[in-house]
C-alpha cells in the first residue's frame, strides 16, 4: 500500500479508527471488497490503512456529499452491520476537512 495521492485542499478524510475481535471470520475479504467499491464511488480520492493493536483506516473524498453517499450505500450497510456484529470489539469514525498538507519523499541516488 502507498500514500494516497490527494488533490490540492480542500478536501475530505474519514478516520477509521478500530480495535477487532480475534479471528478474520471472513474480514479480509469483506475489506478487500469495501476498498474496491469505493474507489468506484463518485467523489473518492484515496484511501491509507494500516493495522496493529489499533487499526486506522482513512479514506479520502472531494465532499460531504460524497461521504454521505458512501455511507449509505447497500454493500457498505451490510459490511457495517456484520464489522458491529463480527469484526469490532470497538470503533470510532471522525469526519475531518483537510485544509493543508504538504509531503515529503526521498529521492533515489542514482
Amino acid at each position: 500500500m502507498t500514500i494516497a495521492d490527494t488533490p490540492a485542499p480542500p478536501y475530505y478524510a474519514v478516520i477509521f479508527t478500530s480495535t477487532r475481535t480475534d479471528g478474520d471470520n471472513g474480514y479480509e475479504q469483506m475489506a478487500d471488497a469495501m476498498l474496491d467499491l469505493a474507489t468506484k464511488q463518485p467523489g473518492f480520492l484515496g484511501f491509507e490503512s494500516a493495522r496493529n493493536e489499533i487499526g486506522i483506516s482513512v479514506s479520502y473524498w472531494d465532499s460531504p456529499n460524497s461521504i454521505a453517499a458512501w455511507q449509505q450505500n447497500s454493500s457498505h450497510l451490510v459490511a457495517q452491520q456484520r464489522g458491529r456484529a463480527e469484526w469490532y470489539q470497538s470503533f470510532k469514525v471522525r469526519v475531518c476537512r483537510v485544509e493543508r498538507d504538504y509531503a515529503f519523499q526521498l529521492r533515489a541516488e542514482g
